[in-house]
């Protein structure tokens, strides 16, 4: 395997892991924003205030997100299985 080809297969596995995991984030920090700003309009320093409304967003944004993050691996990794003999040598 040559230096090109493993920044390659190294820059491709980075930007599948970069887009597999955007939905979340940006869910998360979205609703993050938000909830700190409930919590200085409201005065409330409760962790669970700020942590109950984050935990919700991403197990709906997992639930809804994960059958496109799961189409998006199978693809990555078919296409890299199917690459295999190319890095053999």
């Amino acid at each position: 395997m040559t230096p090109s080809q493993s920044v390659d297969l190294m820059r491709t596995a980075f930007l599948t892991a970069f887009w597999v995991s955007l939905p979340v984030l940006c869910v998360g920090f979205v609703v993050g924003i938000f909830v700190s700003l409930a919590q200085i309009l409201t005065s409330i320093q409760d962790a669970s205030f700020g942590a109950v409304p984050r935990l919700t967003a991403f197990l709906a944004t997992l639930l809804v997100a994960m059958p496109w993050m799961l189409m998006k691996l199978i693809s990555y990794t078919t296409v890299l299985l199917g690459d295999l003999g190319r890095f053999a040598h």
